[in-house]
């Protein structure tokens, strides 16, 4: 695992507006906010403010009540700003909300939202002819209000560089794991997951609202066959071969697969291969091709172009930003 930087960690601002949802709001605390001496790293990731339009602020249906947090300006010392959702989507937001998300954005920070709160990026212009996601349940809202910006509501998040979006509650956590992963390699962001006792990746493609059928046989859960492809990862695996495993066909293993998971077996064994080869090359391995045939990517070629697609680095880049030889961590 890298060594840790001298550096100050950086900085994530959450905007706690009137009706905010207190599950987003735990998990932006959750995965940033929390000290993880388990890491044995000298500082923490991150520093969390919580930040509120007026000195108190009720949460959604009064369960909470937020006090005590900094005011809107905190978010001009942020380097990510989180903006969880509310379930009241077609009340405007009020106007110190809007302008710290447009001046966070503005000057080149980092800026995410959590379930619904792409409805106020969406209502402070950053999502204007862009890609993005919400809840599934207000994909029609959202689209009749904000007609101009491109949704995708079957996504579990959107990377569009600087704006970040998250489907439904619990795709907040993929989210955030995701950006932890490009913050700090594959090894912290499973350490994180493991805390969390949550799926260390799934992909922003996936559908966000999986259907849960009738098993058609009771022992169908993929969990099994999961962990014994894991341990074979670096083998020529295809999938073939996990439906022999499973002792159904192709077409079934395929189905299985959308239904608890949401994605294909092909797209799912290549986001583990590739997770193995960020492991390997955060652990020191410098050979690409000793990466790609232990992770079953195969060739240095098919490595290069999905870590790419997955990290926005190459491997070499990846190395320099996560390896053990960088010497100090870059932050984000």
């Amino acid at each position: 695992m890298p060594q840790g930087s001298s550096q100050p960690p950086h900085r994530v601002a959450v905007i706690v507006d009137e009706g905010t949802n207190p599950f987003e709001v735990g998990v932006a605390t959750e995965l940033f906010g929390l000290p993880r001496p388990e890491l044995g790293l000298p500082g923490p990731l991150y520093e969390v403010t919580l930040c509120t339009p007026t000195r108190a602020v009720d949460m959604n249906h009064g369960f909470f009540a937020m006090t005590g947090t900094a005011g809107l300006d905190a978010v001009d010392d942020a380097d990510t700003l989180v903006v969880p959702g509310r379930p009241d989507n077609v009340v405007p937001r009020g106007p110190a909300v809007l302008d710290a998300i447009r001046r966070t954005h503005a000057r080149g920070a980092r800026v995410m939202s959590f379930c619904t709160g792409s409805f106020a990026l969406a209502e402070a212009g950053l999502l204007d002819e862009r890609r993005a996601t919400t809840h599934w349940m207000w994909a029609k809202t959202f689209r009749a209000l904000h007609p101009r910006v491109r949704l995708e509501p079957d996504v579990l998040f959107v990377d569009e560089g600087g704006i970040l979006t998250a489907a439904g509650s619990a795709a907040a956590l993929d989210l955030g794991l995701y950006v932890i992963r490009r913050d700090h390699g594959a090894e912290i962001a499973g350490a994180v997951s493991r805390r969390l006792v949550f799926a260390a990746h799934r992909d922003g493609g996936q559908r966000q609202f999986v259907e849960r059928p009738i098993p058609e046989v009771a022992d169908a859960s993929l969990g099994p066959l999961l962990a014994w492809a894991q341990e074979r990862l670096g083998e020529p695996l295809t999938v073939a071969d996990l439906a022999a495993r499973a002792a159904v066909s192709p077409a079934t293993l395929h189905r299985r697969f959308q239904a608890q998971l949401g994605t294909t077996p092909l797209a799912w064994l290549t986001g583990e291969r590739v997770a193995l080869a960020c492991r390997l090359i955060e652990r020191g391995e410098e050979r690409l091709d000793v990466v790609a045939a232990r992770s079953g990517l195969g060739t240095a070629a098919n490595l290069r172009a999905r870590v790419r697609r997955e990290t926005g680095l190459s491997p070499s880049e990846y190395r320099r930003r996560f390896g053990p030889a960088s010497g100090e961590r870059v932050m984000a």
